[in-house]
Formats: C-alpha cells, structure tokens, sequence
C-alpha cells in the first residue's frame, strides 16, 4: 500500500525525491493512517483544485485497501 502511495505521488509532482510516506500504528478500529509528505512547491500538484486530486488519491488507497481487507486513511502533510 504504501509503494501504492509514492508511486502515485511521485507522478504528480516535480520533485520526486521529496515525496514521503509514514505509516502509524493501526487504530483500534483497525484504520491504518498514511501520512504524504511532498515539497512545498509540489503541495498543490497533490491537493489539487478544490482538493480534486486529494480526494481522488484517497479513494484508489480505499479501493486498494478494500481488495486486502483493511481500512486506510491519507493524509496530506
């Protein structure tokens, strides 16, 4: 999942070896939060406009998520 999440970063932006996932702990409901971490110039190529493009990420991580059972959560840092 989270090689799911840099690959999909990393097309999006200009600095590719900026881009950066963190992974918590799974939450008691069993959620696992991943947490994007671009450069600042790159921010609004991830967010996108009205948040399009942040949205769209988050739900190809569900869906993937979905097909191994768990739950996921992005954010954006």
């Amino acid at each position: 999942m989270q090689e799911l999440l840099l690959a999909v970063a990393r097309g999006l932006v200009e600095e590719p070896d900026a881009v950066e996932v963190s992974v918590d702990e799974p939450r008691e409901d069993g959620t696992i939060v991943y947490h994007l971490t671009v450069a600042e110039g790159d921010m609004g190529r991830v967010i996108g406009k009205q948040g399009r493009i942040a949205k769209a990420i988050r739900v190809v991580m569900r869906a993937a998520a979905v097909r191994r059972g768990e739950k996921v959560m992005v954010e954006i840092d």
